[in-house]
């Protein structure tokens, strides 16, 4: 057993034993690991405010491999104060973490950790938390293997004389591909390629229109319906915002 430092975010704390929990922290060098926080839930711990979901910082652990290992010392870097004092913040915040979650079980990849730390930057500075949702959606596609083809008719590969975005065909389709369904609009389909290609770290302001991003939203839901077979509890808290805000 050696001492790490690893940089990380927790994404899942669970109580363990009767005063400590047990830490699900993401980290960018060994991807998810668990971590036991010894004691951290007594009122006078060192470690009572940092042993909990959304902290980010630097962790000195006592590191296992594939056992649990335990916490010695964390460096906080943020707690995203900003999105746990505010109720729409932090009902996306937590389904981003259980999404995260959910593609982890398959990757271990850095870049997870990168787009993962980049949307909750976001959110936490106030871009709108569904246009971020909605851009991790579409990147963690990829790592959930169901990707979408958007470079190309997905149907026959042609670049030219695109028209819409088909769930069923899996991305673009053309003229000559289109069968009778859902047109997507020319201004959804451009969002949902900036989507795919854009670096959500150098996003500084987000003015979209309000009908465009829940065509997007829309379309998006209806792809992970068809090709994930995620059913997260923290989605529903979701829809119930978005019901809540476009009424």
């Amino acid at each position: 057993m050696k001492i790490e430092c690893v940089e990380g975010i927790i994404i899942q704390d669970t109580n363990y034993s009767e005063s400590s929990k047990i830490l699900n922290i993401l980290t960018k060098e060994f991807g998810l690991i668990g971590v036991l926080s010894r004691g951290c839930r007594n009122l006078k711990s060192k470690f009572r405010a940092s042993s909990r979901k959304l902290v980010y910082g630097k962790f000195h652990i006592y590191y296992k491999g594939n056992a649990l290992s335990t916490l010695i010392a964390i460096d906080v870097i943020s707690t995203y104060s900003n999105i746990l004092s505010d109720l729409n913040r932090i009902t996306y915040a937590s389904y981003i973490l259980e999404l995260t979650s959910q593609v982890l079980r398959e990757n271990k990849k850095e870049q997870i950790f990168l787009l993962l730390k980049d949307a909750l930057d976001k959110i936490s500075i106030g871009l709108d938390p569904l246009v971020i949702t909605n851009i991790i959606e579409v990147k963690y596609l990829n790592f959930l293997g169901v990707g979408l083809i958007m470079d190309r008719c997905s149907v026959c590969g042609s670049t030219k004389n695109i028209i819409t975005l088909d769930s069923a065909s899996g991305g673009l389709v053309c003229r000559d591909c289109y069968n009778e369904g859902l047109i997507v609009g020319e201004k959804t389909i451009k969002l949902i390629r900036m989507f795919y290609y854009v670096d959500l770290g150098k996003i500084d302001k987000i003015d979209l229109n309000s009908a465009t991003i829940q065509e997007v939203n829309r379309f998006i839901e209806e792809y992970y319906e068809r090709y994930t077979g995620l059913y997260l509890k923290s989605k529903r808290l979701i829809d119930q915002v978005i019901r809540l805000t476009t009424v």
